[in-house]
């Protein structure tokens, strides 16, 4: 299997680091940005996942059942990370807070969400 870079300006991070020398970074940015990135790879993971299983017959399948699948699994994927998701977006908030020197969310914050 090969792995591909992904190219930095499809990254959310990139708005902070146009950013990073004007002024100290809006916590909500920083979370926006640590949530997107987290809904982007639960739905990358949905899609792997998708992949591993057999196709359903029942339905057809066809490019519009693709499309609409992908569709689907983001969609899945913003709500795990509306619900709380896999914790993932937590950890590179406060990364991100260290990094672009915004202060850290307390321990639990955003726990509740």
């Amino acid at each position: 299997m090969e792995l591909k870079s992904i190219p930095d300006n499809t990254l959310p991070v990139a708005d902070l680091r146009a950013q990073k020398g004007r002024q100290e970074q809006n916590p909500e940015q920083i979370r926006k940005v640590a949530r997107d990135f987290e809904a982007m790879f639960v739905s990358m993971m949905l899609k792997s996942m998708r992949d591993t299983v057999g196709k359903d017959t029942l339905t057809g399948g066809g490019k519009g059942e693709e499309t609409f699948r992908s569709l689907l699994d983001q969609e899945y994927a913003n709500a795990a990370v509306q619900g709380g998701g896999i914790g993932l977006a937590k950890t590179i908030e406060r990364e991100l807070s260290r990094a672009y020197g915004a202060p850290a969310p307390a321990k639990g914050v955003h726990d509740a969400d």
